[in-house]
């Protein structure tokens, strides 16, 4: 697996590390600013991709949801 040396996917690697999982996925919200980030981590090459998938797909939802709810 390749490595990503983003502080948010080392934060994540820090959570499934702590937390004994293998796959984390974090949604960062800022209501006052509009601001959204994601960051995520899988233990290996197909739950990296596994994650992200899952992250993408929980990303679009929490988008779409502030957008209907202003």
């Amino acid at each position: 697996m390749a490595w990503n040396p983003s502080p948010h996917v080392q934060d994540c690697r820090d959570i499934a590390r702590k937390w004994n999982h293998q796959q984390v996925v974090v949604i960062a919200l800022s209501p006052a600013s509009g601001k959204i980030e994601m960051a995520t981590y899988g233990a290996s090459k197909g739950l990296c991709a596994w994650a992200k998938k899952l992250g993408d797909a929980a990303y679009d939802a929490v988008v779409r949801e502030m957008e209907e709810t202003g």
